[in-house]
């Protein structure tokens, strides 16, 4: 179990706060990929975007994503939340917005459009690698395994 805590923990440094992430989709049979901002917490990554997006409507079709970045790459399942105005979200805004600040204000985002959600990528399985050290991650599990 010393492992899996040293994973979560290495988790959690690296991607508990913003931090750029490659997200793939499916657009039909073509894969797509993006950089997006993001947040982990507990097993999944939160993303602030449009429900309009291409991103979103290939999540729509094909909700199996990947996602990559510092040393670490995941399969998942991409889940879209909802508006971030609605009553369930408000702890997740509130979370996000201080996470996002630097960049949140700059006209690219207006979070009170019903159109602007939370997308919530549920992870399923990944590789964590840190100084020489392989974690292969299993999220499925209600006690995660490396």
């Amino acid at each position: 179990m010393k492992a899996m805590e040293q994973a979560l923990a290495l988790m959690n440094e690296r991607f508990g706060k913003d931090t750029e992430l490659s997200l793939a989709t499916l657009d039909g049979e073509q894969p797509a990929v993006r950089i997006v901002n993001s947040v982990y917490q507990d097993g999944s990554f939160y993303v602030i975007t449009d429900q309009r997006s291409r991103k979103m409507k290939q999540i729509a079709a094909h909700p199996q994503v990947a996602v990559c970045g510092f040393w670490f790459s995941a399969s998942g399942i991409g889940e879209n939340l909802g508006a971030l105005k609605l009553k369930q979200n408000q702890a997740k805004r509130q979370w996000l917005e201080t996470a996002f600040s630097a960049w949140l204000g700059n006209g690219h985002i207006d979070l009170d459009n019903p159109n602007t959600i939370l997308l919530r990528i549920r992870l399923t399985q990944g590789v964590l690698m840190s100084h020489g050290t392989r974690y292969d991650l299993d999220f499925t599990q209600k006690e995660n395994s490396v």
